[in-house]
């Protein structure tokens, strides 16, 4: 199975710069693997139409760090942009600096609050290990508390196909987020407003929240010739034992599980696939890669955006589309999504992370 498989051609004015005023307005192609070959338009604010009472919408919480920020080496002065990745414990991170090469031959880096003392360091880093990919384990030394001056310091990780200023930093936060620790936001979540998920359980449907502290190795584009050789980063998760009670009931009473965006599934699947198909409270990391021929163990359907070619998460929802097929073959899913796909091109939908949505039933 060759990355190249998953390779798309997407004109870059479909790459949506900025948010829509109203999150639920955004339009959602909706995918049946029972009748792989109707493709429905909606709008989000309809999505709840496609599930029933005792259905679960399952959500990320996780909180989106203002982890960008911008430091200077203690000898030269010269700058080196920090985005913070995974709390490693004790003030140590793991981080992407760039350029990382300017951190060969020095060790401290010092972080100045420019707006109001430009010339004293609130903050230093010691630099522990330079590793592959730009990635860097950094120990930071400061007074006070670390989310407080990363206030202070940090910038929303907006990606890199995002130009445009974002007016309003919570616009890249889903209205749940809750746990801190992320440095990208789920973001089949950003299209969900409280009056939605109001009504969803108006309707009798189950509205649950598990944690994954999303990580940039998510969003990467395989480097690799060979999917199989691809070698996932390490994200934080947790499921609480009520959410993992109310996850197995909704099963049991023959409900479906409705997963919102990839972390989610990946969450879902790496607990199921830790306890013989089951959900339990569990916290830990996970580096599960699902791509085509993955057997899901608890996800029903799902909802999702629009994903970067030859990325880790297309290939996740091409392991999604060819669940229900009668007589698999290769790249079946594979060829449904892409299809779905330059269907949304044509009809200019709006793609990544500020786009519109896909469900996928």
């Amino acid at each position: 199975m060759k990355t190249d498989d998953f390779d798309y051609v997407l004109p870059e004015e479909l790459i949506a710069q900025t948010p829509l005023k109203d999150r639920s307005s955004s339009r959602l192609l909706v995918i049946d693997r029972n009748e792989p070959s109707a493709l429905k338009e909606e709008h989000f604010s309809d999505i709840l139409d496609n599930f029933n009472a005792g259905d679960a919408l399952v959500l990320n919480e996780t909180k989106v760090l203002p982890a960008r920020i911008f430091g200077h080496r203690a000898d030269t002065g010269s700058r080196i942009e920090v985005l913070l990745l995974k709390d490693l414990g004790d003030d140590r991170w793991e981080c992407l600096t760039r350029p990382q090469k300017r951190l060969r031959h020095s060790k401290v880096i010092y972080f100045f609050d420019d707006e109001n003392d430009p010339n004293t360091p609130i903050m230093g880093a010691h630099v522990e290990e330079l590793k592959e990919e730009g990635i860097t384990i950094l120990k930071f030394a400061y007074e006070g508390i670390f989310l407080e001056i990363l206030e202070k310091l940090g910038r929303m990780p907006l990606p890199p196909y995002i130009h445009e200023k974002l007016e309003d930093q919570s616009r890249y936060q889903t209205v749940y987020a809750k746990n801190l620790g992320s440095a990208a936001a789920p973001t089949a979540g950003l299209h969900f407003t409280p009056e939605l998920l109001k009504k969803a359980e108006e309707k009798g449907i189950n509205v649950i929240k598990i944690t994954l502290h999303v990580g940039l190795g998510t969003f990467r584009p395989v480097q690799v010739d060979d999917v199989r050789n691809h070698v996932m980063h390490t994200e934080a998760y947790e499921i609480t034992k009520d959410a993992a009670e109310k996850i197995e009931k909704v099963r049991k009473n023959g409900g479906k599980i409705i997963a919102v965006g990839t972390t989610t599934v990946r969450t879902l699947e790496t607990v199921a696939n830790n306890n013989d198909g089951k959900i339990v409270a569990e916290k830990g990391d996970t580096s599960i890669f699902i791509y085509p021929g993955y057997k899901f163990k608890v996800v029903d359907e799902l909802i999702t955006n629009f994903h970067l070619p030859k990325s880790t998460l297309l290939m996740l929802v091409s392991a999604f589309a060819e669940q229900k097929e009668k007589n698999p073959r290769e790249f079946y899913g594979r060829d449904l999504i892409i299809r779905a796909y330059n269907y949304a091109i044509d009809n200019k939908f709006r793609f990544f992370s500020f786009g519109d949505a896909m469900l996928i039933k």
